[in-house]
Formats: C-alpha cells, structure tokens, sequence
C-alpha cells in the first residue's frame, strides 16, 4: 500500500484528491506528503502519524525485543541449517538489518562459534580489513555446531527472527479493523458481482463497520458465503503480520502462506516507496498483507482455536482465529462443524464480549490477545435451533438472505450468461421456470443459474459442439440439480 491508498482507506483524503496529488508530483517531483502538505489536504502531524502505521527497522538489536542469547542461538541454527555464509545471506535469512547482523557475526568470532573463510567469489580482498564486511566468508566451528545442534534440539524453527508478543500486540491496536471505515460506495464495488435486493448493502453496512460479529442465515445455495467473502475484500488497508512471534524464549509461528495474502508491488500496495523520506527500509520481519479473510466450514474442531505445540518440532502454531486477527474469519456451515454448536459458542463468549482471547502454552502460562476481528457466521440452518438468546444477543447483527425473487433470478441468470459468454434465449427463463419450479414446487435458488450453465457447458464440450443453451441441454442440467426421482423423471419426459 502506497501512502495515498492509505490516506485513502483511513477516508483522511479522496482518491480524486490523490490523483491531483500524484500528477503535481509528477511533475514537479517531491515526496506525495509534501504535496498533499501544500494543497491543504493534510498536516505534518497527520503525516507523521500515517507514516508510523508501518513498522521501522530495528537501530540496535536491543530494538529487536530479543535477548542476545536468543539471536545467538537463532543465528547459529540458520547457519547451520542454511549453509550461511556472509552478512548478506544471514540478513536475508533472519529478516534484521545487516548492520545488526554484522554485529552478530562479531559476537559470534568472539566467542569462538565462527571463523572466517575468506572473501566471498568476486569480492575486492580488500573487503577482508573491515570486521564484519559484507564480502567476508565465514563457517562454524566445532564449536559452533555444537551450540547450534543444542539450540536446534530445544526449538527446530528456522525462519525469520521472531517478533516479541507484547510488539504484536501493539501493532494489533495500531493497525484495528475497527479503524478502517466502508462506506456505501466501497462495500458496493466489492460485492458488485452479486444481485441484492434493494437495501441490502444499507441492512449489511453497518454490521461491516462495526468490527464485530454478524449472523448470516438463510436457505443455501443463496449467496451467503460469497457476499461474506466479498465483504471480507472491501477492506483495503494493509496490516503486518510477523512471520512469528517470541514469548518467554517460545516460538509461536505466525505467518501462513495458505491464509495471508501479501501485498507486492505487483498490486501497488508495497509501502517501501511512501518511507524513504524516515528509513531506507521496513520491519522485514513483518509481512505487508491483506488483511486476512479465512474461511472454514465443518473441518473446524475446538483444537483449531487452541496453541499447537509439536513435541518433535518444539515450536508452536498460532490458532486459526489468531492468524485472522485484523481481517474477519467466516464460519461457514455453522452447525455442521465436528464439534456441537453449543461448545463452539462458549469458545466464542468472552472474545465476542471482551475483545480479547485467553490461550494456554505447554508451561501452563495463560497470555491475553487482542480478539480484533470480524467474526461471521454463515448457516442454512435455524439460528434458533443452534444458538440460544444468550448468545444471539451476543451477536449485534443478523441477515437474512432468502430465496432470490424472479427478477433478482432473471438478473442473476444474465449476469452468468454473460461471465460464461452464453446466448440467452428469450424464452428460456420462462421455460425453466414452468417445468423445474412451478410444476416441481421448488424455490428458485442464486446458485441454480451458474450451476445450469456448467452443465451445458460439460455437455457440449463432451459432444464437441459449441456451448449452447439449448433446451435439451438445460433439461439435463436440470435433471442434475434434482435429487428427486420422480422430479428426474418429469424432466426426462419432457426432453
């Protein structure tokens, strides 16, 4: 995230306001705050403040939040695992400052854990005066091994320095879903690929602004998922997540490549560029993301929520609704997990009312984290039947999604036409819906459009004919989203 889409995101300026911004520093050059100074549109405070949200590389390796011992024995086990060699290739390993990591390679000679080699292929052998050059070469001694073999044994984790917990935390207040602010506009841009009935985004919004939990219900196969998910992209600021945090000399591992998408330049939402007027770089040991959106279904089980320590390993895993902190976790199919709805729901009592969570490591030792994030649950099932008034008043918000109406069907079914590049018969909606619907009984359903247009789609690529949707064609499709014999044979008939 470049500054100005943080400006934007934290509705400090318009996005017509950054791009006059950005087409004066074009040219006349300049930094973007300093234009956005001069056109009255923000203050050197609010400056200041936009450019302390991005974490600042450690001075010192006191500023690491890590004890000497700690990045010793860390230090040691990259080298040895990794084959390090010079300042460069542990700098790139342990995600710190190569300043800091000359400091270490120093401590590391004195102690008698490292020797040099020589100066690294195609280096100036001058290179070779300076203690702790880039270009020097340097390997483990015997001893050396022996202490990384020894922190190996207490904690397997090779990866970037881990981050103190109490830093995450702040960060955690720092960069709060709670400070990022969807208007109308936003929130219809990102689900703008769904057919809502009138005033539904006015019904959601405010849920979405809240930061706090909502209750999506309905029949299935209507969108609930989908529009969670595309509330979950509305989100546009970018948060830190650390690879991993430290307590009490324990590893918890953070970062999952699975569930945290990261923010490239790619994307224009790197935020190396906005900070060169206070640092040449950022926190490396913080990964500029998403903010999160995990979605799990009925795999979920109270362990998830829960630290994971792997004896053999001897580090942990971060819980699932740990990794979401910052961005919104989404319970989909609620009441089908593999644990009773009940136990789930008293899991979620004190972080739904507190904000905060309790977890338990391996020494007994209880931490507080910060509960900060949408919570979603999304069910076809009767909230009444899961949940009891305690709970539901617990969850400030619930929406309904029922069944489309035959316009919303009708909008729908053109909208997938179009995407699959389909010809719509006029007749066809008409017809679809006398034979599948009215004579059948059944409700009409979002999800029936694109699965129709699947199934002819299959159907003519396995004839080797282009796709159509042909009557004959739909009828099959139908014939699959039935289950019913007797439906099925009705449709066989009339094809």
């Amino acid at each position: 995230m470049r500054l100005g889409d943080f400006l934007v995101a934290r509705r400090i300026v318009t996005r017509e306001q950054i791009d006059v911004a950005l087409e004066r520093q074009r040219d006349a050059g300049g930094q973007l705050g300093e234009h956005l100074i001069s056109m009255g549109l923000l203050d050197e405070r609010q400056l200041a403040e936009a450019l302390s949200y991005f974490p600042q590389p450690p001075r010192t390796l006191e500023d690491t939040g890590l004890s000497q011992s700690f990045l010793l024995g860390h230090a040691l086990k990259l080298f040895n695992a990794l084959g390090l060699e010079t300042i460069q290739h542990l700098s790139e390993a342990i995600k710190l400052p190569a300043t800091l990591c000359g400091q270490i390679i120093d401590i590391m000679r004195e102690r008698g854990l490292l020797q040099v080699l020589g100066a690294a292929p195609g280096a100036d052998g001058a290179s070779l005066s300076g203690k702790g050059s880039a270009d020097v070469r340097n390997t483990l001694t015997a001893k050396g091994r022996q202490w990384a073999a020894e922190a190996t044994e207490q904690c397997q984790y090779v990866g970037p320095a881990p981050v103190p917990l109490e830093e995450w935390i702040a960060r955690v207040r720092t960069q709060s879903i709670l400070a990022e602010s969807i208007n109308r506009d936003v929130l219809g841009r990102n689900l703008s690929h769904m057919v809502l009935p009138e005033g539904f985004l006015d019904e959601i919004g405010p849920a979405v602004n809240s930061g706090r939990s909502m209750l999506i219900y309905g029949p299935p196969g209507n969108g609930k998922t989908t529009m969670a998910e595309g509330i979950g992209s509305a989100f546009a600021s970018v948060v830190f997540i650390p690879y991993a945090l430290e307590i009490d000399g324990e590893i918890i591992k953070f970062h999952d490549v699975t569930l945290h998408k990261r923010a490239t330049e790619t994307d224009d939402d790197a935020p190396r560029s906005l900070i060169r007027r206070r640092t040449e770089s950022l926190d490396e040991r913080w990964v500029p993301s998403k903010r999160p959106v995990i979605v799990v279904g009925g795999e979920l089980g109270l362990d998830m929520l829960e630290m994971s320590f792997n004896e053999i390993s001897k580090f942990y895993e971060a819980p699932l609704h740990m990794k979401a902190t910052n961005g919104v976790l989404l319970i989909d199919d609620f009441g089908r997990q593999r644990v009773e709805p009940k136990d789930l729901l008293n899991r979620w009592i004190v972080p739904l009312e507190k904000r905060v969570d309790y977890l338990t490591l391996r020494t007994g030792k209880t931490i507080q984290i910060p509960f900060d994030e949408l919570l979603v649950f999304s069910t076809n099932l009767i909230p009444e039947n899961l949940m009891d008034d305690a709970f539901l008043r617990r969850i400030p918000y619930k929406v309904e999604i029922n069944h489309p109406s035959r316009q919303m069907y009708e909008e729908i079914f053109r909208l997938v036409c179009r995407n699959y590049g389909l010809s719509l018969p006029d007749d066809l909606i008409p017809f679809i819906y006398d034979i599948y619907y009215a004579r059948n009984g059944k409700p009409l359903a979002a999800h029936h459009p694109k699965f129709i247009c699947e199934r002819v789609q299959d159907m003519c690529r396995y004839l080797g004919v282009q796709p159509e949707l042909r009557r004959e064609y739909v009828l099959y499709a139908l014939r699959n989203l039935s289950s019913n014999s007797e439906d099925a044979r009705r449709l066989a008939a009339a094809a």
